[in-house]
Formats: structure tokens, C-alpha cells, sequence
């Protein structure tokens, strides 16, 4: 098998989709706008910084599809894929990942961002298999605010391969791997793949790619 895997968020996307659902929320007057950006700023720095606490960030992005419900929020989200979502998605991303397609490869996405943003996303991409944080939902399958399992963040993307490709019977043995990321977050599975690509990078990842001599993508 061969397995190309992305990453969602200014790897695929030129923006970051839980941000952009943020603010989309905040349009739709379901949250304070003053506070949700102070705290949302508060939480970008700690991502960009390595020291993000995936759990109390979920709790946070989380909230307000907590409060408003499934109907509303599902309805939003379609608004959200519509006005916002499907504008940003370049060309050059969708032929990247139909390339991969149509060698046969196994395309999967990869994000550290939750499954309500996500799932959507991926379907726009003609993507099924999607690894994304996974939301605990109660007895009527109402998101907790808590993750399920180990979330797709920094080390936990790497467990979370492993956890699907041992789901198909396989292991990082018998796959030939391929991964799209900007981020440095995502360094423990660049190093595990067997093609690295350092795709629209930041600067951090961008000095480790030239020095170790990773490949690396302007996608848009």
C-alpha cells in the first residue's frame, strides 16, 4: 500500500479551519466576539509555540455547537462550507491530492482540528478517510466538550496511523508513506514517514527541511 497523508490546515488550506469556524460563530451571534478572540489568540500563540493543551482548547472551540445544538449547528456548518470553506480551496491542493488518487494511492487526511470542522472539509476534497480529533458525545450524541481516545495532535497523529493502519492489518512496515505539513507540530510524523514534505512551511519547519534535506512544497 502506498498512503499519502495530509495535514488540513494550511497545508491543504490556505487558513486554519477551526479559526475561521470561530469567527463564523461569532458573525452568527452565538458567542461574545471580544472574549472568543482573546482566548482564541491566547490558544493560537500556545499551538504555535508547542505548548498548546489540546484538551482545554477543544473544550473552548467546542462551546458554542454545545450550546446551540445539532440542527443549528449542522445547518451553520453548511452555511460555514458554503461562504467560507469552498472559496479558499485552491486548485493546486485539489489536483495534488486527485494525483495521489489516481496512482491509487490511499489518501488520508490528518488534522489536529476536531471531526464536526473537519469531516465536511475532507468530503470537499473527495477524501473519506479522515484522522481528526474525535468529540465524546453523551447518551443523545451530544458533544461533552471532552476528546475521545487519543486526539491527532503532535505525537498523537503518529499513534493514530498507526491505529488505523493496524485496523487494515497493516503497520509502518508494509506501507509506503507520504506526508503534506506546514507545521512543526507535525514533526514526530514527518520523521516516522517515509517521504517528508514540508508543504507551504513555516519558518521553524522550513530550516530542519533544508537541513535535513526534506522536499519541500509551495502549494499555494
Amino acid at each position: 500500500m502506498k498512503l499519502a497523508l495530509f495535514d488540513l490546515d494550511h497545508t491543504l488550506i490556505p487558513f486554519d479551519s477551526d479559526y475561521e469556524w470561530g469567527e463564523f460563530t461569532i458573525a452568527l451571534g452565538w458567542c461574545d466576539g471580544h472574549e472568543f478572540k482573546r482566548r482564541n489568540a491566547e490558544f493560537f500563540a500556545q499551538y504555535q509555540a508547542g505548548t498548546l493543551d489540546i484538551h482545554d482548547y477543544v473544550r473552548f472551540a467546542t462551546q458554542a455547537i454545545r450550546e446551540q445544538g445539532a440542527a443549528n449547528s449542522i445547518a451553520a456548518h453548511a452555511r460555514f462550507m458554503r461562504e467560507i470553506v469552498k472559496k479558499g480551496i485552491k486548485n493546486s491542493a485539489q489536483a495534488l491530492v486527485r494525483q495521489h488518487q489516481a496512482a491509487g494511492d490511499e489518501v488520508v487526511i490528518v488534522t489536529a482540528t476536531n471531526e464536526f470542522v473537519t469531516r465536511p472539509i475532507a468530503a470537499a476534497f473527495g477524501v473519506t478517510e479522515l484522522i481528526a480529533v474525535e468529540l465524546e458525545r453523551d447518551a443523545g450524541g451530544q458533544p461533552t466538550g471532552a476528546i475521545r481516545g487519543t486526539p491527532s495532535f503532535r505525537e498523537g497523529k503518529v499513534t493514530r496511523v498507526q491505529q488505523w493502519l493496524a485496523d487494515r492489518g497493516g503497520d509502518w512496515d508494509t506501507v509506503e508513506t507520504t506526508f503534506y505539513t506546514d507545521s512543526l507540530n507535525d514533526l514526530a510524523l514527518l520523521e516516522k514517514v517515509t517521504h517528508p514534505v514540508a508543504t507551504n512551511p513555516d519558518e521553524r519547519l522550513r530550516a530542519i527541511a533544508v537541513t535535513r534535506g526534506w522536499r519541500i512544497l509551495e502549494l499555494f
